[in-house]
Parts: C-alpha cells; structure tokens; sequence
C-alpha cells in the first residue's frame, strides 16, 4: 500500500471508467507490438500515447482541483495488468506534482521497485527532481538509492537531474555517479552516460574534466554516452 499524506477528495478519478473507456479501443495487434517491443514483461491494451492521454484528459482536468494526491489511484492504476495505467498513474503524479509532500517520496519508491523497466522509472525524474529542489533534505535519500540493491533505485539516483541544467547539484551527482561506476547492470551504466551527455549540454567543461578524471573507472558505455556532445 501506499502512503497516503491526507484525506482524499469527495471528487476522486474514476477509475473502474477509465478502464472501461481503454478496453473499449483496445487492439490486440498494436497490443503484441507493444509487449514484443518491452521484452513481453507487460501486458498492454494497445493504446497509443495520444489516445491514452485523449481519453484521460477530463479526468486530468479534474485533478487541476484537487487538494492532495489521489494515492487510492494511483494504486488502482499500479495494480492493474495493463502496462497503460501504470503510464495513467505517472501522467497523474506530473500534473499533482505540486501537491506532493516528502513522506510522499516513500509511495514514489514503491512505484520504483514494482512493476519496474526503464519506461515507468525514467516518467518519473521530473516528479522526484521538483520534490528534492522542495526539499533538499531528501537528497540523502538519493544517496541511499545510489548505494541500494535495487538497480531501478540506483538508475533514479543518477538521471533524476536530467532536467535541472543549471540547478544541477555537482557533488551530489558526482558523488552517485562514483557509487555506481563499476555497477554490471546496462541500466544504470546507461543512466551514468545520459545523465552526463544531457548535463553536457549545459557545461561541457566540467562533464569533459569528470571523465578524464574518472574514466579509468568508467565503463566504455558511460563514457562513449557521456561524450557525445563534447
């Protein structure tokens, strides 16, 4: 179960439509395309993005007025087999991500490590970056993250910076890139390249002086990743 920071509004999202709004244009064959393409670990109704968020979009609406995040959702959405709820429940938490508080953090974690591929872990850095710039008393638990034993955790530690630019906090990724540079998974060594080739973008310097400093600890992934734009 998640943790729920507050009392719900009387106004909550229907799920039990929404999901019968999506069977309603489910295609099976679009459906073995989408579960082909994430390795069969999902089932999916064979929904396309645009007509996913169409079909969600009063419900959205609502959400504009709410005045807690609707955590009972969220879990309806994480507990369905369908992998387009799951991607429901991450559009949700962008457009309340105002209304998150830090305890909610511990619910993001369980969204983390349940279901968990890279498609559902990497919708939500820009939902935990704006929590820890909130609170930059959550940036230990990205310390903890980095040094956890799950991967996902890990990966989250190191590319939820993507989008801060100039904001980026340098010795703290630093740090999270160093606990992972001999890590063996292909997700967080990837995660190690994005998050440098993107912070590149902003100052190529200092990703260029970060790898010739620690490329003998680096995979060639990360490297060859990181470089691309310097």
């Amino acid at each position: 179960m998640f943790y729920i920071s507050s009392p719900l509004n009387i106004n909550r999202m229907n799920f039990n439509s929404l999901l019968k709004q999506y069977q309603a244009v489910q295609d099976k064959e679009r459906a073995a395309q989408m579960e082909k393409y994430m390795r069969n670990q999902f089932s999916f109704l064979g929904i396309a993005t645009p007509e996913r968020r169409k079909i969600a979009k009063p419900l959205f609406q609502e959400a504009k007025y709410h005045e807690v995040v609707d955590w009972c959702l969220i879990q309806k959405c994480w507990d369905c087999p369908y992998r387009e709820l799951q991607y429901v429940a991450c559009d949700y938490l962008h457009r309340v991500t105002p209304l998150l508080v830090s305890k909610d953090l511990e619910s993001i974690e369980k969204l983390i490590t349940t279901k968990s591929w890279w498609d559902s872990v990497d919708s939500l850095y820009i939902v935990i970056a704006s929590m820890v710039q909130a609170d930059p008393r959550l940036k230990k638990r990205m310390r903890a993250w980095s040094l956890d034993d799950n991967k996902w955790l890990r990966r989250a530690a190191i590319a939820y910076q993507l989008s801060l630019k100039e904001e980026t906090d340098l010795e703290l990724l630093s740090e999270v890139i160093l606990n992972n540079t001999n890590h063996p998974d292909f997700f967080v060594q990837k995660a190690i390249g994005w998050i440098l080739r993107e912070y590149s973008k902003t100052d190529s310097d200092w990703v260029r002086s970060f790898i010739n400093q620690h490329g003998d600890a680096m995979s060639k992934l990360s490297i060859r990743e990181g470089s691309k734009y310097i």
